[in-house]
């Protein structure tokens, strides 16, 4: 009977690994945070910032 605890060890720590959590994240947040980043974006294209952050790279 030694071998009880044991097994009973393996499938609470087996069941554990096998959890997910789900982590529920609006659309409407998602959506605002884009359009927020792709302001930015403009915002830097239309000052003649290019992506490496340098002025005057912006084609």
């Amino acid at each position: 009977m030694g071998w009880l605890p044991n097994g009973a060890l393996v499938v609470a720590l087996g069941l554990a690994g096998c959890v997910t959590i789900n982590i529920y994240f609006p659309a409407a947040a998602a959506e605002k945070a884009a359009d927020r980043i792709i302001d930015e974006v403009w915002q830097l294209r239309e000052n003649g910032v290019g992506a490496s952050g340098k002025e005057g790279e912006a084609k």
